[in-house]
């Protein structure tokens, strides 16, 4: 190769496409981690939030917008959706990247995922965080063949899982949450904080505005019931700074106004000190576990998507941890169950 050839050649491109907060986050740490094994000649691009910009890679357009949980809200949106299923396509295609890492949100990347392998069958693809084919649709895991060419999974039983259900080639890279270990679990003055009164509640309605709307009246009816007990309690409610408005919005008639909470660090600060939690079901309880937070999980969806959820889901509890454990040791109250 010439001198010239040389000086020609590009550097090493990858593409990241991460829809939501908690996708934001892994894609965050992810660029840190590629950073730091292949060097800043490393140039990447893509879909994210704050936490993947702070990195240096800002997104094409805000993924707020795509914040949305389940088929109700859909319609309205799908418009929206579309449109921005296609620009991201057309982006990664122009980019040419080595790779395309597509980050969760399987009802975002995926598709961005089967178009580009469409148009462009030479750009591997690789698919960070297992979509949750062992609990619902396990179909999905022999179609992703086609598709995706290496999946990166989070937890310990889905590699056997894609292997028994012939999914892509899947290897166990281990959850991001044990690299935070050291800031979810308390020092001993944080440890007497949770011994002590009034105790600290952890309030986690969602990180979605669907959710916010769908679970902050049921949690405020909680800390009411609490309150009407003669129970002591200091709530902590974390959330993204793009809810702050509507979270504030929705507790104005809460009993006992929550601290609320936008950062990082203050989060991790309220798991280290909280004596227990109110929690919707998702990640968030896989990072209570690990700060060694009891919590009461919940979630409920529409009727519409109960009805197929109660046909189609193949585990007796949608808990990560409880999962991980292999026993239903965090109670979950979901549907109808999901009262004060």
């Amino acid at each position: 190769m010439s001198a010239g050839e040389s000086g020609a050649r590009k550097s090493p491109t990858i593409f990241l496409i991460a829809a939501e907060e908690s996708g934001d986050r892994l894609g965050s740490g992810l660029i840190k981690a590629l950073h730091a094994r292949l060097g800043p000649a490393l140039k990447m691009v893509g879909v994210g939030g704050r936490h993947m910009a702070e990195q240096g890679v800002p997104s094409l357009f805000p993924t707020d917008e795509l914040a949305i949980i389940g088929l109700a809200a859909i319609p309205k949106r799908l418009p929206m959706i579309l449109r921005r299923i296609r620009e991201t396509t057309d982006a990664v295609l122009r980019a040419r990247p080595d790779v395309l890492v597509i980050i969760d949100s399987p009802d975002f990347t995926h598709r961005v995922a089967r178009r580009v392998r469409r148009r462009d069958p030479s750009i591997p693809i690789v698919d960070y965080v297992s979509p949750t084919v062992w609990v619902w649709r396990p179909g999905r895991a022999r179609k992703m063949r086609a598709y995706v060419d290496r999946l990166l999974a989070v937890l310990p039983f889905e590699p056997e899982v894609h292997r028994k259900l012939s999914g892509p080639p899947c290897t166990y890279v281990g959850h991001p949450l044990l690299d935070e270990l050291g800031t979810l679990r308390p020092d001993k003055q944080e440890l007497a904080r949770r011994s002590a009164a009034p105790p600290l509640l952890l309030v986690l309605p969602g990180s979605r505005r669907s959710e916010i709307k769908r679970n902050m009246a049921v949690f405020g009816d909680t800390l009411r019931l609490l309150r009407a007990q003669g129970v002591a309690f200091e709530p902590v409610l974390p959330t993204v700074p793009g809810l702050l408005d509507s979270v504030r919005a929705a507790a104005a008639d809460w009993p006992v106004q929550p601290r609320i909470v936008v950062s990082d660090d203050d989060k991790k600060a309220a798991f280290r000190t909280a004596r227990a939690a109110l929690a919707k079901s998702g990640t968030v309880t896989l990072e209570l576990a690990l700060a060694g937070v009891p919590m009461v999980t919940a979630y409920r969806v529409t009727e519409i998507e109960a009805f197929i959820a109660r046909r189609v889901i193949q585990t007796s509890s949608i808990i990560l941890a409880n999962l991980i454990l292999g026993k239903n040791v965090i109670p979950e109250f979901l549907q109808q169950d999901f009262t004060a």
